[in-house]
């Protein structure tokens, strides 16, 4: 609760410039203490409000921060960032509307603040506005261009723009100006991580921990790289420091189950697996590992139906049909299992599979056309279109949704699949070709790749490869990509170099 005391006329006068300080350095229960104190003694309860909530939600508490942003008003001084904060909360809490609402009352008092325009970055991104996002956070590092916060944000849309190598330039010049900032630590040393460069990212996993002792990101960095050095027992160790915190984390669920997977625990594997699927059903390695899980414990029928509808694909992965057919074939069902096996000896590393709609046609034309324009009304019944074969509607969709969203990468990847399912693959190479300015991640780089290859550009294809690789060079699906790409053009050479690393990284399965 807020509540002022009696107005008793002492009132600590330095009370929000203490709290002010603390907001600044990002501590939230130093910031509350002085402001508690000074509330106690009479200050009005409108005037602390902004700083309060802020202070709140720095601690994690969100239900309380609720109660003191929406217990009444706030000062004209402090409006702005009250309304911020409220936004703020709205994010946090997943109300992306609600949250844009609020930046927009913030906006409108204070149009030029560099973290109002970071927050507006993070709830564009968030939202899937990918363009929008990198023009707010842009803005906010002309503002001010020394800002922790808005040169963490701008490294992270670089790393999604162009890849991991030119996003350390901004972390690494975020912690010239604040070399103790736990967000840009995370954000660098996960970067050094996924770069390879574990000593790196190792050495700034310790400063992390010394700065932020609680700061399970990184226990949980430390463990991945335990994992990568094969010391199960060492990461399912560092993992249990973190108790509960890490418990509804995506990729920590993941490796938890693939600790135990290797620990020979697959009853706990296949338990970790199972739960991440039900909580992102479109997560493909998720559902892999589940079916490989239940196929070691020769539960093939349970393997099938984990696999679902996915080896049904066109596009589905080599190793999701290697395993399906062997599940198939343990329970006699010769015939499906030998067809899964010869479309998994097929050549070639498979694009993304277009994630499949989930629900009926019917239902999904119904969302649609309550909001047409609307994201997550548009994405799953375009899905659905593409999966009935109604190429003609699919691309309407897709480009009616592309209109409206001009700066999501993702309504131009579906143009793109609308189109490629219409066998126009140049047309579906020109809306992917759009979609990497915007972001060039691992599912555009393989329909960028599987399109070029349609149209026998395979050079081209392998040039694409190799620019990912410059940037994201422990990516084994690119390296995978870039194997097979060199195998269709009789570069055996090269080839081999990809082989041996793959290999010594222990990345060579039957995917």
């Amino acid at each position: 609760m807020l509540a002022a005391g009696p107005v008793r006329g002492d009132a600590p006068p330095d009370a929000l410039v203490k709290a002010r300080a603390a907001l600044a350095k990002g501590d939230g229960i130093a910031a509350e203490v002085p402001l508690r104190l000074a509330l106690q003694r009479g200050l009005d309860a409108d005037v602390a409000r902004a700083e309060l909530g802020e202070a709140l939600l720095l601690q994690g508490n969100r239900r309380e921060a609720r109660e003191v942003l929406y217990g009444g008003d706030f000062t004209p001084e402090s409006a702005a960032r009250g309304w911020q904060m409220r936004g703020r909360l709205e994010m946090a809490e997943g109300r992306l509307p609600e949250a844009g609402q609020a930046f927009d009352q913030s906006f409108r008092l204070n149009r030029n603040d560099a973290s109002l325009w970071t927050d507006i970055g993070r709830l564009r991104f968030i939202g899937g506005e990918h363009a929008q996002a990198i023009e707010a956070a842009e803005r906010a590092v002309r503002l001010a261009p020394k800002d922790p916060r808005a040169l963490e944000l701008r490294g992270l849309l670089i790393r999604e723009q162009f890849g991991l190598q030119s996003a350390l330039p901004w972390f690494e010049a975020g912690l010239r100006i604040a070399p103790n900032d736990p967000g840009l630590l995370g954000e660098y040393a996960a970067t050094l991580g996924d770069l390879g460069q574990y000593r790196a990212m190792l050495i700034v996993c310790r400063k992390l921990v010394k700065v932020d002792p609680g700061n399970v990101r990184a226990l949980y960095l430390q463990a991945v790289l335990a994992a990568r050095a094969g010391q199960t027992t060492l990461a399912r160790k560092i993992l249990l420091q973190a108790g509960g915190a890490l418990r509804d984390m995506p990729a920590a669920i993941m490796l938890n189950g693939i600790l135990e997977y290797r620990a020979g625990n697959t009853n706990l594997a296949v338990e970790h697996f199972d739960r991440l699927v039900r909580l992102q059903p479109d997560n493909l390695q998720a559902r892999m590992m589940l079916v490989r899980a239940l196929r070691s414990r020769k539960l093939d029928a349970q393997a099938v139906q984990a696999a679902g509808g996915w080896p049904n694909l066109e596009l589905a992965p080599p190793y999701l049909l290697q395993l399906t057919g062997e599940a198939l074939k343990a329970q006699g069902r010769k015939a499906e299992a030998a067809a899964m096996f010869e479309r998994a000896e097929e050549d070639g590393q498979k694009p993304s599979a277009f994630l499949p709609a989930g629900q009926p046609l019917g239902v999904l034309a119904i969302g649609y056309t309550d909001a047409p324009n609307l994201a997550s009304n548009a994405v799953p019944y375009i899905r659905g279109l593409i999966e009935a074969g109604d190429d003609g509607q699919a691309i309407a969709v897709a480009d009616r949704l592309k209109l409206a969203n001009p700066g999501a990468a993702e309504a131009w990847l579906l143009a793109g699949d609308a189109r490629l399912i219409a066998n126009d693959a140049l047309g579906a190479l020109d809306q992917y070709g759009r979609a990497a300015l915007i972001r060039f991640n691992l599912p555009t780089l393989q329909r960028i790749d599987h399109a070029m290859r349609l149209l026998g550009r395979d050079a081209d294809a392998n040039a694409v490869a190799a620019r990912y690789l410059r940037q994201n060079p422990g990516s084994p699906q690119a390296l995978k990509l870039l194997s097979n790409g060199r195998a269709a053009v009789g570069n055996m050479a090269g080839v081999e170099r990809i082989e041996v690393v793959l290999v010594a990284r222990g990345l060579r399965n039957p995917s």
